[in-house]
């Protein structure tokens, strides 16, 4: 009777580790008697969630043209922008910066997914007053937000960009034998990672915290160029971790992997052209030397979609955005039409 007693209780303390090492933290909302403060301006959306956002170039009011721009990975509407006042100002243009969910000030939201994206976004113009259509930039992993716009509210846009977008290695439509060898190519632990969060969700928590094996580590995925870039993000005050991941690690990064990573309900490649008549245009921009998405499977997409106008940046990895001259170039493009 002892050792059932011992067996039953040695079993009950395995299952709470394992409940706990599965579950993650409660999330600190923003605005919320233990959550950190809120600070920046704000919207509230229709479903009472809210977005935080900031302006940069000529004001919303004033301007020709207005911009969102998602951001990518880990960063935020602070991510620096490699554009001048005064560039701006000539283009007559104002970009709206926004915190996705989960990130910064904006609130988390756990039934997130790739189509959700496209209407915080549409909502986001709409409570800011931006006109029946504007223009969309996505970054890196902020890109899937724009794919989602193109397949959702393709009617609301002028012109959209995608600048090194990421890719899901298990879009349906794409042809598995070069989803499969763009992503052998990647770090072991970059397999792993996307694998997890693909395939097994709800471990995806854990996996980050485990110290057994390497999680998401680098291995030279950023080249000489990229690292220059990035020590000069680096210096922007307001983009530092603790402000971007300010309501938990869970809600933001984890879950922006876990979306963009998941099942989608469309594939790129089955996209049509959203601007008849040329009156828009989608552009892609891709460095040439990129070690964080493949090359060739963006290029391949762009040629599955002629409508996509693809620029590759010879030598240029993955931090494009960062990189003035380029960044120049990326707007020019998508405000030439």
């Amino acid at each position: 009777m002892i050792i059932i007693i011992i067996g039953v209780a040695f079993l009950v303390g395995i299952v709470g580790w394992v409940y706990v090492a599965l579950k993650p933290p409660a999330s600190k909302i923003c605005g919320t008697p233990k959550g950190p403060p809120i600070t920046s301006p704000r919207v509230k959306l229709n479903d009472g969630r809210h977005l935080a956002y900031k302006e940069f170039g000529v004001p919303k009011e004033m301007a020709q043209h207005k911009i969102i721009l998602s951001h990518g990975y880990d960063t935020s509407k602070h991510m620096h922008i490699a554009l001048s006042q005064e560039l701006m100002e000539e283009l007559n243009a104002c970009i709206i910066l926004y915190d996705r969910a989960g990130y910064g000030d904006s609130d988390p939201y756990p039934s997130r997914t790739a189509k959700s994206e496209a209407f915080d976004i549409q909502e986001l113009a709409d409570k800011l007053e931006l006109g029946t259509k504007f223009y969309v930039i996505g970054c890196s992993l902020g890109a899937y937000p724009i794919w989602s716009c193109l397949k959702y509210i393709p009617h609301r846009l002028i012109g959209a960009s995608l600048v090194v977008p990421f890719v899901n290695y298990w879009w349906h439509a794409t042809p598995s034998a070069l989803l499969t060898k763009s992503f052998k190519q990647l770090p072991k632990s970059f397999q792993l990672a996307f694998g997890i969060a693909h395939y097994t969700p709800w471990l995806y928590f854990w996996w980050t915290k485990q110290k057994w094996f390497p999680s998401m580590v680098d291995e030279g995925m950023f080249t000489d160029s990229d690292l220059e870039l990035f020590m000069g993000v680096m210096d922007c005050p307001n983009n530092h971790p603790e402000k971007r991941r300010k309501q938990g690690e869970y809600e933001c990064l984890h879950r922006d992997i876990l979306v963009a990573f998941g099942k989608w309900d469309f594939d790129p490649i089955e996209l049509t052209n959203p601007f008849t008549h040329n009156k828009g245009c989608v552009h892609m921009w891709q460095g040439s030397a990129d070690r964080v998405v493949p090359v060739e499977l963006n290029h391949f997409i762009a040629k599955k979609l002629p409508w996509i106008q693809y620029h590759e940046i010879p030598n240029a990895g993955h931090l494009l955005v960062h990189d003035d001259e380029s960044f120049e170039a990326i707007l020019r493009a998508l405000l030439a039409g």
